[in-house]
């Protein structure tokens, strides 16, 4: 099981691991807080190879929230499609770029809370902007993330937001920034939803393999 007894082997373990595996794809965006914004709103619930394609796609017609609030809607579909749900998605770019230009001057707020009362922008999109755009601690959990660290015994928790609040009690602060680039990551090479690659994983030993049914 992994405990905070043993949780800076295990990250330094992960760090190591990560290195031959492409990065995830929001974080070919976090030199920017709007790009990492957009990036992430349209990785939700789509692969990243997809996401990729279309960042690149519409980052070539706009970089900032006036530009991409300029483009027709019809527009910003073509580019992103097809991440899911891309009418959708191509609407709530618009609503955001809104209220970035209305409420914060185009400048994207680098406080959760700020961040969360954008229409839209749900708590892993605001820590991801935290934590990947401003650097600033926070911890983004999205599937991999909860996923792994209830694999593993670290947390007891049913959904990703409870799953948050766990970590941020006890996961130590010098670990926030990097937990989920390393576990997305991790996540989508290794430790998959179904029949992990238990038998290649270094962290074998030590996970406590809850609710896995299957492994390889």
């Amino acid at each position: 099981m992994v405990t905070n007894r043993n949780i800076d082997q295990v990250i330094r373990i992960l760090k190591r691991l990560i290195r031959k595996w492409e990065e995830p794809v929001v974080g070919h965006y976090k030199e920017d807080p709007f790009t990492t914004l957009i990036g992430c709103l349209l990785s939700l619930r789509t692969q990243d190879t997809t996401t990729h394609g279309a960042c690149r796609r519409l980052f070539r017609l706009a970089r900032t929230p006036r530009a991409m609030r300029a483009l027709p809607t019809p527009v910003i579909e073509r580019a992103i499609y097809p991440v899911g749900f891309y009418r959708t998605k191509a609407r709530r770019i618009k609503e955001v770029c809104h209220t970035l230009l209305e409420r914060y001057g185009g400048q994207v707020p680098d406080e959760l809370d700020e961040l969360l009362a954008i229409k839209g922008v749900g708590r892993k999109t605001a820590n991801l902007v935290v934590t990947l755009a401003y650097r600033k601690p926070g911890i983004c959990v999205d599937t991999h993330v909860h996923r792994i660290t209830n694999r593993w015994g670290y947390v007891r928790t049913k959904t990703p937001e409870q799953t948050e609040f766990a970590l941020r009690r006890i996961l130590p602060k010098r670990h926030w920034l990097i937990l989920n680039d390393l576990l997305v990551t991790f996540g989508q090479n290794l430790c998959h939803p179904t029949s992990p690659w238990c038998s290649k994983c270094p962290l074998e030993s030590r996970c406590a393999k809850v609710g896995v049914v299957r492994s390889r």
